[in-house]
C-alpha cells in the first residue's frame, strides 16, 4: 500500500504559515510510535523540503544522543528513499532523486518490496492523491490549533470516501487516525 502519514495540527495543518514545526512536541513514547510506522516501510517517497527537513537524521549526530533518537536514526537512515525535485541535483543518504513520473516511481517501489510505500510532504501527497495511487491516510493530531499553514489534505474535486480503521492516542496528548480508501 501507498501510505500518507504526517502529524498534523488539530486544525489540520502539516506546517504553520511560516513553514515552521516547532508546535509540535515529542517524547520517548512519541518517538517509539515512529519507529514503529517508519519500520513498517520499505521504501519513502519524499517532495524536497521533506527530504531537506529529515536529512538531519543522516547528518546531525548529536540527535542520536538519547536512545530514542538513535534508534529512530537507525530506522530512518537505513529506509530507502526517492526524492522528487526539480532544483536539487544530488541527494544524500540512503537516497535517490526520482527520475520517473510519480506514477512510475510508486509502482516501482511497491514492486520493490513486500512492505508498505510512505509518502510525504504536502504537494506531493497532493500528486500521488489526484492520481488515485494513496491507499491510506494516516494522521497524527497534535492538540494545538495553529490557524493557517500547509494543510494535511489537498482540496479535491470530489469526494474520497474513506473508511476508518483506527485509533488510538498516542504519548497521552496525541491522536492518531488511520483511514483506507473505500474499495474502489
Amino acid at each position: 500500500m501507498l501510505i500518507y502519514s504526517m502529524g498534523v495540527s488539530a486544525d489540520g495543518y502539516i506546517s504553520d504559515r511560516d513553514g515552521g514545526l516547532d508546535w509540535g512536541d515529542s517524547n520517548d513514547e512519541q518517538y517509539r510510535f515512529h519507529i514503529a510506522e517508519t519500520s513498517e516501510l520499505g521504501c519513502m517517497l519524499l517532495g524536497r523540503r521533506l527530504y531537506e527537513t529529515m536529512l538531519v537524521w543522516d547528518t546531525d549526530k548529536s540527535l542520536r544522543d538519547s536512545e530514542p533518537g538513535a534508534a529512530f536514526a537507525e530506522v530512518w537512515c537505513a529506509l530507502p528513499k526517492v526524492v522528487f525535485s526539480r532544483t536539487l541535483d544530488s541527494v544524500e543518504g540512503n537516497a535517490r532523486l526520482a527520475t520517473a513520473p510519480l506514477a512510475d516511481e510508486v509502482a516501482a517501489a511497491l514492486a520493490a518490496t513486500d512492505k508498505h510505500v510512505g509518502i510525504g510532504g504536502a504537494a506531493l501527497a497532493a500528486a500521488a492523491i489526484e492520481l488515485d495511487l494513496v491507499d491510506e491516510l494516516r494522521m497524527l493530531r497534535h492538540p494545538v490549533v495553529i490557524g493557517g499553514g500547509t494543510p494535511f489534505l489537498p482540496p479535491v474535486t470530489k469526494p474520497i470516501p474513506l473508511d476508518l480503521i483506527e485509533t488510538r492516542t498516542v504519548a497521552t496528548r496525541l491522536i492518531y487516525e488511520r483511514y483506507r480508501r473505500t474499495q474502489r
